[in-house]
């Protein structure tokens, strides 16, 4: 097993420009002559970590992390009703993340991510596939409409009281449409209260999901700040009910522009908002790409997921 590295804080953090109001939080970490890895955080809306990190050799690694738009350090955040969510679309992250890459001199990079993360970044890589060395993803997504579906509607056959709660959530004319639409309205109120409640009203499903995995950890969506919150299921909220702007299959029919990247997937047997087969069918379609999984996991991982995520990092670690 790899062991973990001494923790590593940043060398370097600065606000990128994108010339249209918002300003992108980016930090560097371990060694600035290292091989540039790429960690694009899930949510969408979660933010990138803000401990150190030690899964990455820092004589090895120039590690950058962002905060994608409207969430986290970068600005305007989303639990300022006024932030313009129409300039929040995956078409502007995507252009956010090369704009980066140019900003800060990287030919190509490693990317890295979990959950949405691996949405994001798989939608980068297949549009920008010559800037991309290798993959590695840890709880596969691809924000297909089905998968969305299966979160927040699905997925309630196992939890059903607490999915009532979910759908108790919006307005009583809306409980039979469209769930992710009808929040997405609320988190428009102009009411804070309103916006409050309905984000607290999300991450209680979100708890709910996770509450039966092998790892799961009370309160993990719900255990933030009142605005994080806030930021986050809007930002949930607005992505997923317009389908992420993708189309249905995109990424999965895309998927043979990643021809030549080799990919590492990492996935929980017992991951119930992001079911196991999502995973296994980016694998057969992606022939460069090994996918592990994990009996003792679900989406929220374990010792064994995180130790086959290091063993791939140290795997390519001296790869040009």
């Amino acid at each position: 097993m790899v062991d973990l590295y001494p923790p590593t804080s940043p060398y370097d953090h600065g606000f990128l420009e994108t010339g249209d109001g918002n300003r992108i939080y980016y930090e560097q970490l371990g060694s600035p002559g290292g091989k540039p890895v790429l960690y694009v955080h899930g949510g969408p809306g979660a933010g990138a970590p803000k401990r150190p990190t030690r899964a990455w050799d820092p004589a090895c690694y120039r590690v950058i992390r962002f905060d994608q738009r409207n969430c986290g350090r970068s600005t305007p955040h989303a639990s300022d009703p006024a932030a313009d969510m129409s300039l929040n679309t995956t078409r502007h992250l995507i252009d956010d993340m090369e704009r980066l890459r140019e900003h800060l001199g990287v030919e190509r990079w490693l990317l890295n991510g979990a959950s949405w993360g691996s949405t994001l970044l798989l939608a980068y890589a297949q549009q920008y596939p010559e800037r991309v060395s290798e993959i590695i993803i840890q709880a596969v997504t691809m924000t297909r409409p089905t998968e969305t579906h299966w979160l927040y509607r699905g997925a309630g056959l196992f939890h059903p009281e607490a999915w009532d709660r979910f759908r108790a959530g919006v307005p009583a004319a809306e409980r039979d449409g469209d769930l992710l639409a009808a929040y997405a309205r609320l988190m428009e109120h102009p009411d804070r209260e309103v916006r409050r409640r309905a984000a607290a009203d999300w991450l209680a499903w979100e708890d709910a999901v996770i509450s039966d995995e092998p790892n799961g950890v009370p309160g993990m969506y719900s255990d933030r700040e009142v605005d994080d919150q806030i930021a986050f299921v809007r930002i949930c909220a607005h992505f997923f009910s317009n389908g992420a702007w993708l189309e249905p299959d995109q990424l999965l029919r895309d998927a043979h522009r990643l021809a030549g990247i080799p990919g590492v997937l990492v996935h929980g047997r017992h991951d119930l908002g992001s079911p196991v087969q999502t995973a296994w069918e980016l694998a057969k379609a992606w022939p460069d790409a090994r996918l592990r999984i994990f009996e003792d996991s679900g989406h929220v991982g374990s010792e064994a997921m995180q130790a086959a995520v290091r063993e791939a990092i140290e795997e390519v670690k001296h790869r040009r």
